[in-house]
């Protein structure tokens, strides 16, 4: 099926009404809506026509009215008990855009708490190792113990979602942070240190998946991608929050107690902002609860608007049709579904290597180390905690581009600012080889140089990390799949921050950063993203299903023939 345009093939169907459910009936040829001229309608562009189209094929407005009417019902049946567990004080704006950048807004706040976990250990370490009499072996693994335990939230981010909602996964993740920021600011050594940044990592484990899976599902296609990358945007505040509090706090005797227990103010208020937000349609549907799922869409959606309603069918003939494909298989073959499905494996592999090139090339170790690094190029203690936040502010100014304008340019060509970011460690491992002895202006200024570009570059090409596995995946296999590119996430930072000591011992700081970090970016990253990448701007979850359906050498063929056209095209021009 061709996927270059936004409303493809239309499967919406007739269906037998049932009180707790709509089935659409099986698939036949003729229910596929194509114009036999081949020619895709997009309802939002093609308004008139394409709504006569469907109305050949389809009553939408007898569709629409038992919906209204699943929904009437849905909130005349529930009980005060049922509005109290739907944690959700039903907000609602007349201007539906509003309510999605609420949605957005808050739920990608969660990335603060992430951001300052994972920035704070930097400057709390200082005091922190002295007081407790930390080892160099001990203090990595504070430093590490982190992204370990969010491998182990990542595992239960998927039960998580499927048994409680994605809104209800994340409003536990708060639960985890505050537990472990208490643990971490009263604890008297090592073992309880360890225990409450095990713990956060637990948060920051199931947060990091459960907000992805969350927007996507949530907000229109148009500004998916935007919202998505709201989450980056807010990590790399929280990680700039932590270096502003590790300054704050620096001369405050037992000031480290204070660093890494300040978590616990985000998290409350991220759980009491959660409260004004809806469970996820999509995942409502997913569970056989259409008339909630269509009071909610009502509040994320303008359904005067055609295309508004027609997405809401095709979510619900995807989750009806996973329904089906489930109901004929053995529970072995359902927890396999992800790699033993074509499309879904597909999906994995694509997922799994953006991540996979977010991690190794360094950024959670430089994040981490950042105060460690400042000091080894001449910076005293305190300057180097300062100078930290040259490092955080870059991350956070180059995630605003990823916001603005990623919906506009497309996956692909945001991808290529992986060439930055490379230049940035070319520059830092550069900075290394100057005598500090003899030309200090010149080490320092270099090493900042790259630091700044290549912070700023990771800041924006980072954003991809959450956007594709979150939109990539079909509805069945959403949380395990998540669930399998979260933990592989934090595995790769563990492991990078964990080796960070002995990888520069036996490398050195630039063999490091130039030859490792650089080294998989330019001779892995760049051609794999150039041939195997496809675009997903714009695209319907539902469309998103398409694409992956579709062959792996089909998507390299058509991304070799689209460079070819584009390099033509800038000949002409030039």
């Amino acid at each position: 099926m061709n996927s270059g345009s936004r409303s493809e093939s239309l499967e919406l169907h007739s269906v037998d009404v049932s009180q707790d459910d709509i089935k659409p009936a099986a698939l036949h040829k003729e229910d596929v809506y194509e114009d036999p001229s081949g020619r895709k309608y997009d309802l939002e562009l093609d308004g008139p026509r394409a709504r006569a189209m469907l109305d050949g094929k389809l009553d939408l407005d007898a569709e629409i009215a038992e919906l209204d009417r699943q929904g009437l019902e849905f909130q005349k049946e529930r009980s005060l008990w049922q509005r109290v567990r739907s944690l959700d004080v039903g907000t609602d704006f007349e201007n539906k855009r509003n309510m999605v950048y609420m949605l957005g807004a808050f739920a990608s706040a969660a990335g603060i708490l992430s951001g300052i976990d994972q920035s704070i250990i930097s400057g709390a370490s200082l005091g922190m190792n002295r007081m407790l009499n930390l080892s160099t072996h001990e203090a990595s693994l504070v430093s590490s113990l982190m992204p370990l335990g969010a491998m182990a939230g990542s595992i239960l981010m998927s039960p998580l979602n499927e048994w409680f909602g994605r809104k209800s996964a994340i409003m536990i993740s708060c639960v985890w942070y505050t537990v472990g920021a208490i643990l971490c600011a009263a604890s008297p050594n090592n073992q309880v240190m360890y225990a409450g940044r095990f713990i956060l990592g637990v948060g920051v484990g199931i947060e990091g998946g459960c907000v992805g899976i969350y927007i996507s599902e949530s907000v229109p296609s148009t500004v998916r991608g935007n919202l998505v990358s709201m989450y980056q945007f807010n990590i790399a505040l929280g990680e700039l929050f932590g270096y502003i509090i590790g300054i704050i706090f620096f001369d405050v005797h037992g000031g480290w107690r204070f660093m890494v227990g300040s978590s616990l103010v985000f998290s409350t208020f991220l759980l009491v902002g959660l409260f004004f937000l809806p469970e996820s349609p999509r995942w409502l549907v997913h569970k056989g609860r259409v008339g909630e799922a269509w009071n909610i869409w009502k509040r994320l959606r303008d359904v005067s608007v055609d295309s508004n309603k027609v997405e809401f069918l095709e979510s619900r003939q995807a989750a009806y049709q996973d329904q089906q494909l489930r109901e004929h298989e053995s529970r072995f073959q359902n927890w396999f579904d992800l790699v033993r499905i074509p499309r879904n494996r597909r999906a994995l592999i694509y997922a799994v290597m953006m991540v996979s090139l977010g991690q190794l090339t360094g950024i959670n170790a430089i994040m981490y180390y950042m105060s460690t690094l400042m000091a080894n190029i001449g910076f005293d203690e305190k300057r180097s905690v300062a100078m930290s936040m040259v490092g955080g502010a870059a991350l956070l100014i180059g995630t605003i581009p990823a916001i603005l304008w990623m919906d506009r340019f497309g996956r692909r060509a945001w991808s290529m600012t992986i060439i930055l970011f490379s230049v940035g460690l070319v520059l830092v491992g550069v900075g290394y080889q100057i005598d500090l002895n003899t030309n200090r202006p010149a080490a320092e200024g270099v090493y900042l140089t790259g630091q700044i570009l290549y912070n700023m570059a990771f800041g924006s090409y980072s954003a991809l990390t959450w956007v594709l596995p979150s939109e990539s995946f079909s509805l069945a296999t959403r949380s395990v799949g998540m669930t399998v590119c979260s933990t592989m996430l934090y595995l790769w930072s563990f492991t990078v921050t964990y080796n960070f000591e002995r990888m520069q011992k036996a490398m050195t700081y630039t063999g490091l950063t130039l030859g490792f970090y650089g080294g998989l970016a330019i001779v892995i990253g760049i051609p794999y993203q150039l041939l195997f990448m496809p675009e997903t701007k714009n695209k319907t979850l539902e469309e998103i299903d398409d694409i992956f359906s579709r062959p792996t050498r089909e998507i390299v063929n058509e991304n070799i023939v689209n460079m070819k056209r584009n390099c033509s095209r800038w000949l002409r021009r030039s």
